[in-house]
């Protein structure tokens, strides 16, 4: 059971959400008609700011604070991991409105963003999952998705569910966070990924 929880807080971490979200449209869409070259574009730009990125920013932070893995899930040392995310996904969010990239699409990415931003200042009073609210921002966009696009959401509704408790259930295994800790998460991941696409 500690082993799948390992596996699925690998497989479903925070920064892996926006670039699955993307490879989902590119797949199962009518987007899927766009011209390959174009898509790999959009990917690679996506995973460098929203994976890359942020991952080597802290692990550099980490090497150079002298802080050990463990360590980096204390509330106090987790602003300048945050603030290294929220960076380089503004980042991101500026070069594909330079890049004049269809708006829904920049949705996604500045969905992502205000759940990092609001996750950073929840953390000065108490810890969030973010696995939990990427999980729920996965929710809550495909629900909003399916109002702008005007489709029936309860096939993909009901496995985007099934993930999102799944990665909430193995933080709880891997005791890295409170069952309030991950329903705060996925609480606030669902109202900013559902407002943000509708909103912005």
């Amino acid at each position: 059971m500690i082993y799948g929880a390992k596996v699925l807080s690998i497989l479903f971490a925070p920064f892996y959400f926006s670039i699955l979200a993307f490879l989902i449209m590119f797949i199962f869409s009518y987007m899927k008609l766009l011209p390959i070259n174009y898509k790999l574009m959009i990917l690679g730009i996506v995973y460098a700011f929203t994976v890359a990125l942020p991952l080597l920013g802290i692990s550099a932070y980490q090497r150079l604070s002298g802080l050990r893995r463990h360590q980096m899930t204390r509330r106090e040392l987790r602003f300048v991991p945050y603030a290294i995310t929220i960076v380089s996904y503004a980042c991101c969010l500026m070069l594909m409105q330079q890049l004049h990239i269809p708006h829904f699409m920049i949705s996604i990415l500045a969905g992502a963003l205000v759940i990092e931003i609001v996750c950073a200042i929840a953390n000065h009073w108490f810890r969030i999952s973010t696995h939990a609210a990427a999980a729920g921002a996965m929710n809550g966009a495909l629900l909003a998705f399916s109002i702008i696009f005007n489709f029936n959401p309860t096939g993909w509704l009901c496995i985007t569910l099934l993930i999102a408790g799944m990665v909430g259930s193995s933080r709880l295994i891997l005791r890295q966070h409170s069952l309030k800790e991950v329903g705060w998460g996925s609480l606030i991941g669902f109202v900013c990924g559902f407002v943000c696409i509708l909103i912005i």
